[in-house]
């Protein structure tokens, strides 16, 4: 089945939740699909017997970084505005067949339902596009770091305006 075919089911049965068909110029076509319904397309996904993606290959959090770029007196910046999407990437190991699902959020509105009902490994992924883009996954079983220390108070290391801090609990960072 095409990617085409695949959104054209979906379109039919979310019509609200289901965006657009992306054709790539560069890399994989995708589906855009709302931040706030991507678990009930997802598990329609998994369940239907002509799709049957059962398998979560990745999931990742991207910094689109096309916000208004506004540069502070110490050289560093920061955009203002801007996107954060979540791209899923999915197989059917039955039908042989692979989807791209993207899901695109405001940054200052960084809520996306998680699939972690779905896959189980998607908590992972989950927890570091939550750690290292601020991603925050709604209905997630163990929202918490993965990688960055427990404490961490100095933004979100995978954000394009990040900016390294000069201190960690009072002691200088060498860089």
């Amino acid at each position: 089945m095409t990617e085409k075919e695949i959104f054209d089911i979906l379109k039919e049965k979310f019509p609200e939740s289901i965006i657009e068909f992306v054709e790539a110029q560069v890399g994989e076509n995708y589906i855009k699909v709302s931040p706030l319904e991507i678990d009930k397309v997802c598990a329609f996904l998994f369940t239907d017997s002509r799709l049957q993606f059962d398998s979560l290959i990745n999931l990742s959090g991207v910094d689109d970084a096309n916000g208004e770029k506004k540069v502070k007196e110490d050289g560093s910046f920061n955009f203002i505005g801007g996107t954060l999407s979540v791209v899923y990437h999915l197989e059917s190991l039955k039908h042989l067949h692979k989807l791209t699902l993207l899901v695109s959020i405001e940054k200052d509105k960084q809520d996306v339902v998680s699939v972690t009902d779905i896959w189980a490994h998607a908590n992972w992924h989950e927890r570091e596009a939550f750690d290292l883009l601020g991603i925050n996954f709604l209905n997630h079983p163990d929202l918490r770091r993965i990688l960055m220390p427990y404490d961490w108070d100095g933004g979100f290391p995978l954000r394009k305006d990040y900016k390294d801090p000069e201190f960690y609990e009072g002691m200088k960072i060498p860089y």
